[in-house]
């Protein structure tokens, strides 16, 4: 199968494609390299010593779509390409509506004019909002807490309007708790271009040095620590379950949502003392407000996935803390 890989440059995008390359499927990437860089294809190439085709430029552009569409038999697409700073989603809401809901009807609309009808969405554990309990299942209650996750939500909601008009198409949505790691070659990691959104690459550069400290937003949610509490799966495992989505689609249509993620909650605190540990280095912090947006304890019930794709998650915290480390430690300049 020949995948169109949206974001394909950026952190789960750069993964998926290796685990792409390595079972045998063709890839062709877009990216607008807003948050990633063109070098990460170098690198992809590198660890598989399989070639990819890449384009520069942006998914909401149809026209860009169409010509990727006409030049390469596309059989189905991953889409990573979207905005995905909770923090940055609650001061420019118009910035991250106009961006992943124009890029994913974008993409609908070319992939029916091609008749492309297998798509992977790259969803979030942000659309359960503040589960009523833990762990949680694909048939919670669907709510938000920022604009961020309410794109995530409306994006699912047009896929399965999409996928109900058009019952050709197989749509399945994979719900992401909170990926972390990096490859074990340390050739692709999370290296965001601006001050990092996310724990970990942040946590990375205090410990790098880059930064003076972590801020750790809040210490007095109800959990173990005060701290809050997430669902932390390995970035590998994490694309290893879409190579096993695309797969599933093969043989059915419909719209599937899954989460993806291990069933066990780790809080920031234990999180940020477990990569002290294991990487024997020093990670400074203070504690500060709440951010806004942001839920005391989410962590995943991946039973659907287990039993439907064959998929579960096997690397542990303890690798997630070494590969990101051995990755930042390859590009700490």
């Amino acid at each position: 199968m020949r995948i169109l890989v949206t974001g394909g440059t950026g952190f789960i995008g750069s993964h998926t494609c290796v685990e792409l390359l390595n079972n045998h499927f063709e890839v062709i990437i877009i990216d607008n390299l807003s948050n990633s860089s063109a070098t990460v294809v170098a690198d992809i190439e590198t660890i598989t010593n399989k070639k990819v085709v890449f384009y520069e430029g942006d998914v909401c552009d149809k026209q860009l779509l169409e010509k990727i569409f006409n030049q390469h038999q596309i059989d189905g697409v991953i889409h990573f390409a979207g905005y995905k700073a909770v923090g940055e989603s609650v001061q420019l809401p118009l910035k991250y509506y106009n961006n992943n809901l124009m890029s994913t009807t974008t993409l609908l609309e070319v992939m029916q004019q091609f008749n492309c009808t297998k798509i992977v969405f790259s969803s979030s554990a942000t659309v359960y909002g503040e589960p009523h309990a833990n762990p949680i299942t694909e048939d919670f209650p669907l709510k938000t807490t920022n604009p961020y996750g309410s794109t995530k939500l409306y994006c699912e909601q047009i896929l399965k309007d999409f996928q109900f008009a058009n019952p050709e198409f197989s749509v399945a949505v994979l719900r992401y708790f909170n990926p972390i790691g990096a490859h074990c070659s340390g050739l692709i990691g999370e290296n965001p271009k601006d001050i990092p959104n996310n724990l970990m690459p942040y946590i990375m550069k205090v410990a790098a040095k880059q930064l003076p400290q972590l801020s750790v937003f809040g210490n007095d949610y109800p959990t173990v620590d005060g701290s809050g509490v997430r669902d932390y799966i390995h970035v590998v495992d994490l694309a290893i379950g879409h190579i096993k989505a695309l797969q599933f689609l093969k043989s059915t249509t419909g719209f599937h949502p899954f989460n993806l993620g291990t069933g066990n909650g780790v809080s920031v605190l234990q999180l940020v003392e477990l990569f002290k540990k294991v990487n024997q280095v020093d990670v400074p912090y203070q504690i500060v407000a709440r951010r806004s947006g942001d839920v005391a304890t989410n962590y995943a019930n991946a039973e659907k996935a287990n039993r439907l794709l064959g998929w579960k998650a096997e690397k542990t915290v303890e690798d997630m803390c070494r590969d990101a480390w051995n990755y930042m430690k390859n590009h700490s300049n």
